[in-house]
């Protein structure tokens, strides 16, 4: 995957935004690893804030409704990880703002 795809993709999950929290999921740091193969298929490797997140199933489909808009994206697949876990060190300055922290 280009590095000009790896941005386009995480461009559009900026527009997907945490229901609970208000912010998109990659200011909030909840995005670990992004790849995409020469067919389309998208695996975003991502952290939820806490395990056992209720909108995890919710944030899934948010994930691939974005990702569809992007005629490169076939399929998407989300893999969560818990290791390292996720603190708020790993949120942007705009997300710490936007939260008074």
């Amino acid at each position: 995957m280009t590095s000009a795809m790896t941005e386009k993709i995480m461009a559009t999950l900026t527009t997907v935004v945490d229901p609970e929290l208000q912010i998109d999921i990659v200011n909030l740091g909840l995005i670990n690893h992004v790849q995409c193969d020469t067919q389309g298929h998208v695996i975003i490797n991502m952290t939820l804030t806490t395990m056992g997140c209720p909108l995890t199933g919710i944030l899934e489909e948010m994930i691939d409704e974005a990702l569809k808009i992007l005629p490169e994206v076939q399929s998407t697949e989300v893999v969560l990880q818990w290791e390292p876990a996720w603190t708020m060190a790993r949120m942007s300055r705009y997300a710490k703002m936007a939260l008074g922290l």
